[in-house]
């Protein structure tokens, strides 16, 4: 597969916009448009926020809302476990790492 970026035309809130991407990114650029471009479309149709810059910074204000909560949850999920593992080791009698 080849590292040389293609153009791709993706499609935001009804702006067609060209994007260079490597080949074997496509689908991923795609799936990110399509994700953005409906988060911008439950803005806009809320009708609490206007103009198309304004809906750009709440959506990518949103999502990366959304992805700081899933990175801190990962990071609390990974402490429960690492405390189980923990625990379990305890009670079988094997020493802590």
């Amino acid at each position: 597969m080849s590292q040389e970026p293609t153009t791709v035309e993706v499609k935001i809130l009804d702006k067609e916009y060209l994007v260079a991407c490597p080949e074997e990114e496509q689908d991923a650029l795609t799936r990110a448009a399509k994700h953005l471009d409906k988060k911008m479309r439950e803005i806009r149709a809320s009708g609490k926020v206007f103009g198309t810059e304004r809906i750009a910074v709440m959506a990518a204000l949103n999502i990366t809302h959304e992805l700081l909560e899933q990175d801190s949850m990962s990071g609390a999920t990974k402490s429960i476990l690492e405390s189980m593992d923990s625990k379990l080791d305890s009670a079988l009698g094997k020493p802590s790492e």
